[in-house]
């Protein structure tokens, strides 16, 4: 145990893909949950893993000050995990992260984590990283030490990321991949919940401090999809598109409901996703991050032709 046993833990967006991994590493640890969200029933999933009283679920909303001030009453810890591509950012990131962190001070919380990402930047032309940024000097000024972490792009079994260009894959003969030669370094969602665990479990080391972590490996989009394929003992055609290209259809795509790629998110991408060597990495956590290829060939075994049985290359 790290020493959160029986302390009560807020996760603010808890019932997210990021949310739910923190929560089953949280309830490990014999902490209690609080799992708050506009849609909280998303985590209910989460309810065979908890002992008798130990996770509640609270309806909420990050740009509604009373229903924060409800859910963060009387925690011992805070986890802010909003995030957004759409809609008002500044309510969602910036502006109603410094009112999470504000509340948890104002009732006394003991630690606070808020989870930002990679390329997090006030002056960034780019919405999402802006508004991360200034997510980020918000929450510093309410809650001095509060424990900053910025995520590169996370993967798991049940993620949308390594899914999407799995059943694009296993569907497709040839498949478009944008910005290919972008660098990303994705970090397993259980190892990134691990980070979470140790800022909240001494926040003396961790407080006040932000940290880039990431994954060991740094590939490429492209390198990506081919060892998705190949996971998938598949042989695919990847059309590696010029930027040019990319950008025109992300900013048409982009405007349509469900678009797979928005034109802040093309450039998110096109520039890359790797820690820099400004800021402390998750080794400094105590974390020894584990590498997509020890779980990829057993995660796309669904999207073999075969699945389990099979044990061929297939076209």
């Amino acid at each position: 145990m790290t020493g959160l046993q029986n302390r009560l833990v807020t996760l603010v967006g808890g019932s997210g893909f990021f949310g739910k991994h923190v929560a089953q590493a949280l309830l490990e640890q014999g902490a209690r949950l609080r799992v708050a969200s506009r849609h909280p029933e998303e985590a209910y999933s989460l309810r065979p893993l908890a002992n008798l009283g130990q996770i509640q679920f609270a309806r909420c909303d990050i740009r509604n000050e009373a229903s924060l001030a409800a859910v963060i009453d009387g925690a011992d810890a805070v986890v802010n995990l909003v995030g957004a591509f759409e809609g008002n950012l500044d309510a969602v990131m910036g502006a109603g992260a410094g009112q999470v962190a504000q509340i948890a001070a104002d009732k006394g919380v003991s630690a606070f984590v808020h989870i930002s990402a990679i390329g997090a930047d006030a002056n960034s032309a780019i919405d999402y990283q802006k508004y991360k940024g200034l997510g980020e000097q918000a929450v510093l000024a309410a809650f001095p030490k509060a424990t900053v972490l910025r995520p590169s792009i996370l993967f798991g079994s049940d993620d949308n990321f390594l899914n999407m260009f799995g059943q694009m894959i296993s569907a497709l003969p040839a498949i478009p991949v944008f910005a290919p030669q972008a660098k990303l370094q994705p970090l397993f969602v259980d190892d990134a919940a691990d980070a979470v665990i140790a800022a909240l479990a001494d926040p003396a080391k961790h407080g006040g401090k932000t940290y880039e972590i990431a994954g060991p490996e740094v590939m490429t989009m492209l390198e990506i999809n081919e060892r998705i394929a190949e996971a998938e003992d598949r042989k695919r055609s990847f059309i590696a598109l010029p930027d040019g290209v990319g950008r025109m259809i992300a900013g048409i795509s982009g405007m349509l409901p469900g678009a797979p790629i928005s034109s802040d998110q093309y450039a998110m991408l096109s520039a890359g996703n790797v820690a820099s060597d400004d800021m402390p990495g998750i080794a400094k956590l105590g974390i020894a991050p584990r590498p997509l290829s020890l779980f990829l060939d057993r995660w796309m075994t669904r999207y073999r032709k075969h699945g389990r049985f099979g044990d061929k290359r297939v076209v």
